[in-house]
């Protein structure tokens, strides 16, 4: 039998932890209302953020599936003369590789790449780069290309949900979610976080909504989904026979009940509802004129090319990023599918780097030329790379790469870092980091066993923060006793790539 007693003590300890959730939240949601009055009232003070930043928005183009730094980035010209050897045992050192490859029958042979690269002189090293990106090329001057980022996670759910959230296993905020959380936005009518899926020929694995998703947080923090056709947002529109004035009067009525709610059991996520719903009436004016390409320049159109006339394309994403900065987006994210090529890599990373190529450069150029790169954090990259060895039948036209988490390349641009650099190196497979002697290093993901020259994804995401102002190790959210961070108990920025 229920003991009444019992349960009306359980009840309040809910509503005092509620009640004081809430209050925690009212001073956020004050924070994020006033806080840019309060900057702009005193500059120097960067009221809410742990210290100047360097940039004020973040544009991450995440090539999903992992694209393969040997054809695109890591030019390793030693490689060619050992086509079709295996991969020598020294190399590997014993360390994990998945199911697809262990056990094939040709081994591990080794296999080179079929395209050329030009060195882009930008510095007294250079910049290499793959006649499959010649768009990107022409951008290499701004780019800050890093050849030592690794992971742990050699599956593609395990790689990406770490890559974006800061844990392997589900159910943690998203970076865009934590840069909400901690920065609020600059544009009461459009969210903080806005996500964009681009068409692709090779949409292989899915993409959760957990990937832009706020885990444990208010849900208000979350990406919000921009489609390509109909509405760009669901439901965003009115019904047929409901008017403007009639939306208002049904809001009005359900934030009443909603508030009643709250009052009664306390539920943050209540509040958050509220906010949801007023800013989903603020959009209705806001994401047409987002939309509407017409005040485009024919000469914008030559940056990002014919693709970007056409919805959806990776390209009209592109745009469409540097219009939603152009109004206040703190952080937009573009997901590209298709990178995951076991098998015919050429063929597929060909159309790939069709889709994306000139949509890079163009964003680039674009931002740059508007005034906004300075203050613009430009992020390209996947969840790992792809293997020195081929997976499958080995020719000199056809070769497919497994998932390799050892070593793989991003470039960042703009927003702080420095331009026409490459950070870390590999060994002449492309399969280790090594450091500037060409020895073997087995870094580790803690803050304190960092090791130079490399880039974990925690050291990635700690820069990300330090670059818009916050601090990853002071940045947390409270939850089930524990003081959460984006990067854990791991992460170190890397002051290496910050101007």
């Amino acid at each position: 039998m229920t003991d009444p007693f019992r349960e009306h003590q359980l009840m309040m300890t809910r509503r005092q932890l509620f009640g004081r959730a809430a209050l925690g939240l009212g001073t956020a949601a004050m924070a994020s209302l006033w806080g840019r009055d309060l900057t702009a009232a005193s500059s120097s003070a960067h009221s809410g953020l742990h210290h100047a930043p360097k940039a004020k928005r973040v544009i991450y183009l995440f090539m999903s599936g992992g694209p393969s730094h040997h054809d695109l980035w890591d030019y390793k010209p030693k490689m060619q003369a050992m086509f079709g050897e295996q991969l020598p045992d020294s190399i590997r050192d014993g360390q994990r590789i998945t199911g697809m490859t262990a056990n094939q029958g040709n081994g591990l042979p080794v296999a080179p790449t079929k395209y050329k690269f030009t060195r882009q002189e930008n510095n007294d090293r250079g910049v290499w780069v793959s006649e499959l990106l010649p768009h990107t090329a022409t951008v290499a001057k701004d780019l800050c290309i890093v050849h030592s980022t690794f992971t742990e996670a050699i599956n593609h759910d395990p790689a990406i949900t770490y890559i974006q959230t800061g844990s392997q296993i589900p159910g943690r905020p998203s970076l865009g979610a934590w840069l909400s959380y901690g920065l609020g936005s600059l544009n009461d009518n459009l969210p903080h976080y806005v996500v964009m899926h681009a068409k692709t020929s090779h949409a292989e694995q899915s993409l959760f909504n957990r990937l832009w998703g706020t885990g444990f947080m208010p849900s208000d923090h979350q990406g919000m989904l921009m489609r390509s056709e109909g509405d760009p947002v669901l439901y965003l529109s009115n019904p047929p026979g409901v008017t403007s004035a009639d939306r208002r009067v049904q809001l009005d009525a359900l934030a009443a009940i909603n508030q009643g709610q709250h009052e009664r059991f306390g539920d943050p996520e209540i509040l958050a509802r509220i906010r949801q719903h007023e800013m989903a009436y603020r959009m209705q004016s806001s994401v047409p004129e987002l939309m509407d390409l017409s005040d485009e320049s024919e000469a914008t159109f030559g940056l990002y090319g014919e693709d970007a006339r056409t919805p959806g394309t990776f390209a009209a994403c592109c745009l469409n990023a540097r219009r939603l900065a152009e109004r206040g987006v703190r952080n937009i994210q573009i997901f590209h599918r298709g990178w995951d090529a076991h098998n015919n890599l050429p063929t597929e990373h060909e159309s790939q780097c069709k889709d994306i190529d000139q949509g890079c450069a163009g964003l680039i150029k674009d931002l740059k030329g508007r005034g906004m790169l300075d203050d613009t954090l430009v992020i390209w990259g996947g969840e790992f790379g792809r293997t020195a060895y081929c997976q499958g039948a080995l020719t000199n036209q056809n070769y497919g790469r497994d998932h390799h988490p050892r070593c793989f390349t991003i470039w960042m641009a703009g927003g702080g870092v420095k331009p026409g650099i490459t950070y870390g190196q590999t060994d002449d497979y492309g399969y280790n980091i090594v450091d500037a002697d060409g020895n073997t290093m087995n870094p580790q993901p803690s803050k304190h066993d960092w090791t130079p020259g490399t880039m974990h994804i925690h050291d990635m995401n700690a820069t990300i923060l330090h670059l818009m102002g916050i601090n990853h190790e002071r940045l947390t959210y409270r939850y089930q006793g524990r003081d959460f961070r984006l990067t854990d108990v791991h992460g170190h920025v890397i002051h290496d790539l910050i101007a």
